[in-house]
């Protein structure tokens, strides 16, 4: 017999009726709970990644002061757009890629491949590895005992490859090409195998690189108005301050007289600073700490008082204390060596110390200490570039942090005599690398070439330094770049020193600065 369902009452009628009008407002906040979880499992992932900072870390100090960061990424390029560069402009770097501008690569890294130079040093920011400069940019070089032998890289010595007035140029070039929108920068990344996820190209195409060419737009705006006005620095030297002060204080070029314009200068050798401790450092020699020195070349680099990485900046300080170079691989005739020693310590010991077999004596009485410019007669314009009004920005510098905060800037009258230790390696000489070879330098100011080509990386093993054809400026050149010293800041005078010795003595003491 089949069972009698119950009847339904009125009550069970309308419960049911509301359940099944609460079923889409249901479905509806399981939907939105659902999708809420599915929002938690990628955009904690997402807010973790692009939030914070990472960076690699070197357990050799070398490798470190080569590739370790310092600080100035935030003032850089992210990798990725590294990497698509020279694919974006052919033109500007066929297949040379980074090395057009005299960039250098550690033995076994292939810009091909997406390796980064010597000199580049890298951090995840926000979820995006950005690279920009560090200590190596400027102080990695390479010498040729002939014009067939291998390039030899040497850290310490002076970045004489190195066209950073170039590659600042071609970035601002570059600021509002149709090249660098986010289609093209995307395609090309693509077309390198560069995968990004449908997150990360968005946040690339909306975040990323709009944001880059707002930056390069921002730093053509401020600084391309100074570099119209510069002679082309030329491979291996830089404007230290001038940038400094529009970038780093915002100042405006109308503050700037016209006296202070041009202060390029060569990049100095970095070798053995223990011995230094103490004394007038840069060429004008307005700071006698090293740590400031340092601190003030890692702003110069693009650091900031909210990004420097001070740890990273004194692994390497503390890395250069005791660095050595590389012994002189000329070998001059003995006898001249051992007539031109006494010339030199006579004329030139109290100031620049002396070498002694394979060891530099950093020993003199005015050894570090600045020779007004009255008396040296060199070209002004860099001593000119550092003005009381930088040094006040300068002193402003981490005032909210006692251990780090600058105090020994001051405004010199003249320049500073530096230890000449790796004195093989410091070509061309002078603070704005205005003689190419010490046998210029012994030479009356009249008598030193007026035009040569720099930027070339042979020994000359008669005269000393490397090999400097002389050159006509305005013409082009198969390689290197011609250096016109009747150009404003270029000037190849003064610094008379030896210059009224006999022929045979100025032959013996070149000699014996061969030796360095």
């Amino acid at each position: 017999m089949r069972r009698q369902e119950p009847s339904v009452t009125a009550v069970q009628q309308e419960a049911r009726r509301r359940r099944w009008r609460r079923l889409p407002l249901t479905l509806l906040v399981l939907a939105v709970v659902a999708a809420g979880l599915l929002a938690l499992a990628i955009g904690v992932p997402t807010v973790w990644r692009y939030s914070g900072e990472s960076v690699r870390h070197y357990a050799d100090p070398e490798t470190h002061f080569r590739h370790g960061s310092i600080g100035s990424e935030v003032s850089g390029l992210p990798v990725r757009l590294w990497r698509v560069l020279p694919d974006l402009f052919p033109e500007v770097f066929d297949d040379r890629h980074y090395e057009v501008f005299g960039f250098l690569y550690a033995p076994g890294d292939e810009a091909s491949r997406g390796d980064l130079p010597i000199g580049v040093g890298t951090r995840e920011m926000r979820g995006v590895d950005v690279a920009w400069f560090n200590c190596a940019l400027c102080h990695v070089g390479t010498v040729r005992e002939s014009p067939d032998a291998a390039p030899r890289q040497i850290a310490g010595m002076p970045s004489n490859n190195l066209d950073l007035y170039g590659f600042i140029g071609f970035l601002l070039e570059i600021a509002d090409d149709p090249r660098l929108a986010p289609d093209s920068v995307l395609a090309a990344m693509d077309e390198q195998g560069q995968s990004l996820g449908w997150i990360e190209r968005r946040v690339w195409r909306y975040a990323v690189l709009p944001r880059v060419r707002e930056g390069l737009l921002e730093t053509r705006a401020t600084l391309a108005p100074l570099l119209a006005e510069q002679p082309a620095w030329g491979p291996g030297r830089v404007d230290t301050f001038n940038p400094y002060k529009l970038l780093q204080f915002d100042m405006n070029m109308d503050e700037l007289a016209e006296a202070e314009r041009i202060g390029t200068s060569e990049f100095p050798a970095v070798f053995l600073q223990r011995p230094r401790q103490g004394m007038d450092l840069h060429w004008d020699g307005n700071n006698a700490s090293l740590q400031e020195r340092n601190l003030s070349a890692a702003i110069g680099a693009g650091v900031t008082e909210e990004s420097v990485d001070h740890r990273g900046i004194e692994r390497v300080a503390d890395w250069l204390l005791d660095l050595k170079p590389p012994p002189s691989p000329y070998r001059p005739d003995p006898e001249g060596v051992a007539a031109g020693k006494p010339l030199y310590m006579r004329h030139c010991a109290d100031c620049h110390g002396y070498q002694e077999g394979e060891r530099y004596v950093f020993e003199g009485e005015r050894l570090g200490q600045v020779v007004p410019n009255e008396q040296l007669g060199v070209d002004p314009a860099r001593l000119d570039s550092y003005t009381e009004t930088l040094q006040r920005y300068q002193l402003t510098l981490f005032e909210d942090d006692e251990r780090y905060r600058f105090r020994h800037f001051r405004k010199t009258d003249g320049y500073a005599n530096l230890p000449l230790d790796g004195l093989w390696l410091r070509a061309p000489y002078l603070h704005n690398g205005a003689v190419p070879t010490l046998y210029d330098l012994l030479l009356p100011p009249v008598e030193r070439p007026q035009a040569f080509v720099r930027g070339l990386d042979v020994l000359d093993e008669e005269k000393g330094g490397f090999v400097a054809p002389d050159c006509t400026p305005g013409e082009p050149l198969v390689e290197g770049f011609c250096f016109d010293t009747s150009q404003p800041g270029n000037g190849r005078q003064g610094h008379t020193y030896g210059t009224e010795l006999t022929v045979q003595e100025r032959s013996d003491l070149l000699d014996y600065l061969l030796t360095f």
